[in-house]
């Protein structure tokens, strides 16, 4: 097993320099199980899990919620922010949260070892996705 100590980046200003965000093409739900184990929600194909005192939230697919038996409703998008910042970067989230939050959009934010992924509505997903590049340009 290979471990990782590459840290990414901590700098904020180095980070939005360096953000590329990308809007992935399927739509997801957070779906709550209260009755199964990590490895029986494992069967849907989650991408990304949480413990929450006795239920697990998985984010699936809305063909893998229907599959579950999980409500398909709201429709998230991904969008992956492609900077590799660290665990210990501070203001990224903020960051991403007051542009979206400027435009009245909300998200959900999941962070990666490697890098930050934010959901938002599937109706204004664009809007996001350009909210996001923005930070870019502030940047520069």
């Amino acid at each position: 097993m290979r471990i990782n100590t590459s840290r990414g980046l901590r700098d904020l200003g180095d980070i939005l320099k360096h953000l590329e965000a990308t809007l992935e093409p399927h739509g997801f739900v957070f779906a709550s199980f209260p009755r199964l184990s990590l490895s029986e929600v494992a069967q849907y194909d989650p991408i990304g899990t949480f413990q929450e005192g006795e239920e697990i939230t998985a984010i699936l697919t809305v063909e893998q919620a229907g599959v579950a038996g999980a409500p398909t409703e709201p429709v998230f998008r991904h969008i992956a922010l492609s900077v590799h910042s660290s665990l210990e970067a501070v203001g990224l989230t903020a960051a991403i949260a007051n542009a979206l939050a400027a435009e009245g959009i909300p998200a959900n934010v999941v962070a990666g070892y490697y890098h930050d992924h934010v959901f938002v509505p599937e109706e204004r997903a664009e809007e996001a996705l350009e909210a996001i590049r923005s930070l870019k340009h502030q940047a520069d």
